[in-house]
């Protein structure tokens, strides 16, 4: 009869534990961006502040390739004429480039939501913003933990 074995956690398990733990003590403000990732936030808002809520930003705290990243950004609004979302854009904090996409939506759209793959050059923050139509901004974001890199300039 073999004898039992102690439970012990294999190499994903533990990264998985270490990239939450790591994404929940991480998380930092607005004002602890870049600068080029803070200048292309304004850029895209057009002065208006982003206040946080409406904006969902479903991605996987731990990635194990960062050369395609799924990612989703759902905002929740009711999509009519009168109260929709205009713009939704990605950004991230240390690409070679922090603006990662913009998508244009109408109250046709039925539904505010996208989905994407990126390219992630490191383990960063990402941050989802939502402009509505009448002139808000929302915003959504987190850490991302990449154990390999990708868009790496050399």
């Amino acid at each position: 009869m073999p004898i039992p074995r102690p439970f012990l956690p294999g190499r994903r398990t533990l990264l998985r534990a270490a990239g939450a733990g790591a994404a929940l003590a991480v998380v930092r403000p607005a004002a602890a961006l870049p600068e080029a990732m803070r200048a292309a936030i304004a850029a895209f808002t057009g002065g208006v502040v982003p206040r946080e809520g409406r904006v969902r930003l479903e991605l996987a705290e731990l990635v194990e390739n960062g050369n395609a990243v799924p990612v989703t950004v759902s905002v929740q609004s009711a999509m009519t004429e009168a109260e929709h979302v205009r713009r939704i854009a990605l950004f991230t904090e240390r690409n070679p480039e922090p603006g990662v996409a913009v998508f244009h939506l109408s109250p046709r759209n039925g539904r505010a939501v996208v989905s994407t793959r990126m390219r992630l050059a490191t383990s960063q923050q990402v941050v989802a913003l939502a402009m509505m139509s009448d002139g808000s901004c929302w915003m959504a974001s987190m850490e991302v933990v990449v154990t390999l890199a990708a868009c790496v300039e050399s």
